[in-house]
């Protein structure tokens, strides 16, 4: 049966196409599929063009079949069992044999990045994500269709569970008593209440009458002249003269000429970057210049991006270029398709032999090894491609980058945020070029010398080259705008300057209801608008599914730090920071035993069940804490104290330091959307409902003293390390207990963990010791961390992983290990050599294969002495990191390792080496100190020497006279014998006998003498007598 349509939908099709924009038609109903070929058919007519492209995304199962035999048996059995007319043809039949239709998984949505297409169709509502959304809507160039399976009303989206809400859910979700109202679904109900406010969107049933929904209206805007007046000027230029007449708007233009300036230029340490919104031309821009180079001239030019199919768009405008330059295939140049049946015969190289040999190459993001010949690199869709790749691409060659930070692909925010900065840092800090040039050139010799060229005046966000106005539809498309309205993508645009910076201490924590926050209110729509672009403008990591995270997880709350507010104001307070906190722990222990036993690691819970695997510590998982997800403040007042007196006012309130106004009451169950009570609902079904946003709202903000907070037993924050990023947490108290050894695959960083513990919390660990469970994790982290910094950590700054290590430089009480604990590490030899070393004997090679022991002693506290900053980073640097370069790369006789750590410290090798003969000397002395003790010991005592001597004395000194006196007995000795006793040369000598001159005289009996020799046992007869006479003695 006919019937005729609304004459308003062929009205909004003929009005997108007059005006270029785009129309989006939601169709509600089981036969959805079916009206899919009636509005192709009024695409077709209204489009004085080829026939429309379809891009068709489908979860898993299309209903369909799109194979041609299998379509033409199915046919015949219907036509058999009598439900078709074999006499009819079926319109969707002939639309799908007869389009060119390319089919789809959300999950593979990203290979579609940069294609465009005539019509998008979109079915599996459920499992529609803001990513997929963003990514497909997009690529859409003439109208997008929705498919919706059939309800009885729209509110019933609104409770709908989609597809992401199971990555959501964790074991312990929040319960009504702690505050919080029944989980519910808010981005379907933000989305459906946006679907109004489209003006070219019409919600249809399947058989396409319109729903009251819906409403639209056309606007007829101006052609613009300035593209014309400058193609008209370049004309003569060539060859950029001929290329710039395939363009289609003024910034696509400006942006060519900036690539071909550069070209020119022949600089091959310059790169272009060139960011935009999606639809905008880039990729186009970037196959003309392409085009350009080569009649300049360059021969080796390579291409890369995410995926050789993401260049379909590169390489057609390539050969739209050399169609320009009148370059004929097969005769100046030859295409080469790839063999892969996946890619579709998708162009992977041109070969160009007009004048010489020239090559455009495509290679993997990953094969920057292949570059070492190139002379020029395009990187298209930079933002896809994870920024370490970016980095190791970039060498001695022009480069062309394009990317898109909108941030929906999830790393474009990143690499404006952190390559793109680093390029222009240095142009900030030397200034503009002279003359107000067009153009300025920044060097960074922290990338290798490199350029960056900007382009002033195109309106781009910092100032490099930059595309606004879009090439698949017009300027002011009303379903780019509903888009970006609805996943917030241009919140960037909507963050206002800041009227006042009260002092930190002066501002307030407020708590912000998600119901009121994403009930499509006009104030509360501005205020998510603005809490989106601070987390934008301040975290690189941002995607549109992180709205839908924040709007439907349960476990998620957000903080937003105010100053002081006038209650008579009219306008939005301005958001000086935006806090976003996920609830983690309180699993049981039952579900911690069974994932541990099997190694898997359930969806959600990040900070707990990292810790409880890494410490094989069941007991954490059961403990209930939050993670801190992240910390936005306004890009205006960075560094000023709002982003630590945020986390610090975030603390107390966790603490309990916070006294509520009033006891706790049971929240009341959130309404449901989609019942009967809800606002605005009548009786009649889809043609006759109206939607709007609800009435009954909570407030948006609520003071801390307001609302009670969860019992928490820590704080946590996981994030991508950087020195800066760990002071700020390491100052708001928080100590690392996890270091990811592989680094992001996005951003080149390793992932860390931090923990602050809060009041109460050890009361519950009864595994634990009973205050000290986090200084146990945090001595076991860098118990780790001293030994992975010679392996997987080895390329961590040195700076950052003494921060880490936090040792205590000046020791309240110095400490070495006992002599018997060296012997287990240290070697006589060993200490020899440390000893040489110390009094500069020896080089420093001889020592350096035992620095690492000394750092493992000095840095795990059995060796405490006093060390400076420098000195510390040296030892971390040289003992525990190694040599982070090879060999040959060195540059002195020191060695690699004293080479890099010049560099990163900023002092000279000489200085270096001084410095750390220093430290040696203080590592050394105690454990010289420890040896001489340990031999010390070994050594009779003092008193126990002594008493032996007095022991042995007169034993020995009988020996010694029984000697002498052998000796005197002896004939040739006998004559110098001294006569006398001793009393009498004591007499002589005190005078008693006369006065004392140079010769004493002593008179010796013979009875004195015949008594000694008695004693001595006797002497000869011929010495007798000789003693009678005196003897003289000269003193």
């Amino acid at each position: 049966m006919r019937k005729k349509v609304d004459a308003r939908v062929r009205t909004l099709i003929e009005n997108s196409v007059a005006l270029r924009h785009r129309g989006l038609f939601v169709i509600v109903g089981d036969s959805a599929r079916e009206q899919v070929v009636n509005l192709h058919y009024m695409l077709s007519k209204a489009a004085v063009r080829a026939r429309p492209s379809v891009l068709w995304c489908y979860k898993k199962e299309l209903g369909f079949t799109t194979h041609r035999k299998k379509r033409m048996r199915h046919i015949k059995k219907m036509a058999a069992r009598g439900l078709i007319d074999p006499d009819k043809d079926d319109p969707f039949e002939l639309f799908i044999s007869s389009t060119s239709i390319t089919y789809c998984y959300y999950r593979e949505t990203t290979r579609v990045l940069g294609n465009t297409f005539g019509m998008l169709v979109l079915q599996d509502f459920e499992a529609v994500t803001p990513n997929v959304l963003a990514r497909t809507v997009e690529t859409g160039g003439g109208i997008v269709v929705m498919l919706l399976k059939s309800m009885d009303s729209l509110r019933q989206l609104y409770t709908m569970t989609m597809d992401a809400h199971a990555r959501f859910r964790t074991e312990a979700q929040p319960q009504p008593w702690r505050g919080h109202r029944a989980w519910g679904p808010r981005f379907n109900e933000r989305f459906i209440l946006s679907l109004a406010s489209c003006r070219s969107c019409l919600v249809l049933d399947d058989e396409l009458n319109i729903l009251p929904i819906s409403s639209h209206a056309a606007a007829i805007t101006p052609v613009s002249k300035g593209l014309r007046e400058l193609k008209r000027s370049l004309r003569e230029t060539q060859p950029v003269g001929s290329i710039v007449q395939t363009v289609r708007t003024v910034d696509q233009a400006k942006a060519l000429l900036t690539f071909v300036e550069a070209a020119a230029d022949k600089s091959l340490r310059c790169t272009v970057a060139l960011t935009a919104a999606r639809g905008r031309g880039k990729s186009a821009a970037l196959g003309l210049s392409l085009a350009a180079a080569v009649a300049y001239g360059y021969a080796n030019i390579f291409v890369t991006a995410p995926s050789p199919e993401n260049l379909r768009t590169l390489f057609e405008f390539v050969l739209k270029g050399f169609d320009a330059l009148e370059y004929k295939e097969h005769a100046d140049f030859s295409i080469v398709e790839s063999t892969n049946p996946e890619l579709k015969h998708t162009v992977v190289r041109i070969n160009i032999f007009r004048a010489h040999r020239q090559t455009i190459q495509y290679i993997l993001p990953s094969d920057a090894a292949l570059l070492s010949q190139a002379e020029l690199l395009v990187i298209d869709e930079a933002a896809a491609i994870p920024l370490p790749q970016v980095r190791a691409l970039l060498g001695p060659y022009l480069v062309y980058m394009a990317s898109t930070v909108n941030g929906y692909e999830g790393t474009g925010r990143a690499l404006s945020l952190k390559l793109i900065q680093q390029l222009r840092a240095k142009a900030q800090a030397g200034g503009e070029a002279a003359g107000g040039s067009a153009s300025a050139l920044a060097e960074d010799p922290a990338l290798g010398g490199r350029t960056l060229r900007e382009a002033r005046g195109s309106g781009g966000e910092g100032g490099w080259v930059s595309l606004e106005e879009p090439i698949r539809y017009a300027q002011g498309d009303p379903v780019e705008r509903w888009l970006h309205g609805l996943l917030c993508l241009d919140a960037t645009t909507s963050l206002p300057p800041v009227r006042s910076t009260p002092h930190p201490s002066e501002c307030e924590l407020y708590w912000v209801d998600r119901d009121a926050l994403f009930s499509y209110h006009s104030a509360s729509e501005a205020f998510l608008q603005r809490m989106l672009a601070l987390c934008v403008s301040s975290h690189y990591k941002n995607t549109p599914n992180d709205l839908q995270l924040l709007s439907d997880a349960p476990a998620h709350q957000a903080f937003v730090l105010l100053g002081p507010v006038d209650v008579d104001a009219k306008r939005l307070p301005d958001i000086l920071a935006v806090v976003q906190i996920c609830l983690e722990g309180d699993i049981s222990h039952e579900s911690v035993r069974r994932s541990m036993a099997r190694g898997e690691t359930p969806s959600g819970d990040l900070i707990a069940w990292t810790v409880s695997q890494q410490f094989q510590e069941p007991e954490f998982a059961s403990l209930s804490g939050a993670r801190v997800v992240r910390v936005a403040v306004h890009p205006d007042l960075a560094r000023m104290g709002y982003g630590s007196r945020a986390l610090d006012l975030l603390t107390h309130y966790y603490q309990g330091d916070v006294r509520p106004l009033k006891p706790p009451a049971a929240a009341a169950p959130r309404a449901a959307a989609g019942g009967a009570g809800a606002d605005g609902a009548t009786a009649g079904g889809l043609l006759h409902e109206t939607i709007a946003p609800r009435a009954k709202l909570p407030p948006l903000l609520l003071t801390l003293e307001q609302r009670p907070p969860e019992p928490l037993h820590w704080l946590g924050a996981s994030f991508g390390i950087t020195a800066p990023l760990y002071g700020f947490w390491h100052k708001g108290g928080f100590r690392p207990v996890y270091l990811r050894q592989t680094k992001n695959e996005v951003t080149g960083e390793h992932t860390a963990i931090v923990l602050k513990a809060l009041d109460g919390s050890q009361r519950e660990m009864s595994t634990l010791a009973a205050a000290d469970w986090l200084p146990l994790y945090v001595g076991d982290f860098r118990r780790r961390l001293s030994a992975l910094l010679g392996g997987a950590l080895r390329e961590m700054p040195t700076a950052l992983a003494l921060s880490l290590l936090d040792p205590t430089l000046q020791p309240a009480e110095a400490r070495a290990p006992t002599a018997e604990q060296l012997e287990f590490v240290l070697g006589a030899y060993d200490l020899k050599r440390l000893s040489s070393y110390s009094r500069s004997l020896v080089d420093h090679h001889l020592v350096l294969d035992l620095v690492p022991l000394l750092a493992r002693l000095r840095f795990s506290g059995a060796l405490l002495t006093p060390l400076s900053s420098v000195q510390a980073a040296i030892l971390v640097g040289v003992g525990l990191q190694g040599d982070r370069r090879p060999a040959a790369s060195a540059t002195s006789d020191t060695g690699a390792t004293f080479d890099s750590l010049s560099a990163e410290l900023g002092l000279p090798v000489s200085q270096l080496l001084a410095l750390f003969n220093k430290l040696m000397r203080k590592l050394v002395a105690p454990l010289q100190a420890e040896a001489a003790k340990a031999e010390e010991a070994s050594l009779p005592a003092p008193s126990a020497a002594r008493e032996a001597s007095a022991h042995l004395q007169p034993l020995g000194g009988d020996e010694a006279a029984r000697k002498q006196q052998e000796w005197l007995e002896d004939g040739a000795l006998a004559r110098y014998e001294i006569k006398g006793t001793e009393e009498d040369w004591e007499e002589a000598l005190a005078g008693r006998g006369g006065p004392v001159t140079g010769v004493l005289s002593v008179r010796s009996s013979k009875e004195g003498e015949a008594k000694k020799r008695k004693l001595g046992g006797g002497g000869k007869a011929k010495d007798k007598g000789r003693g009678d006479k005196p003897r003289k003695k000269s003193r």
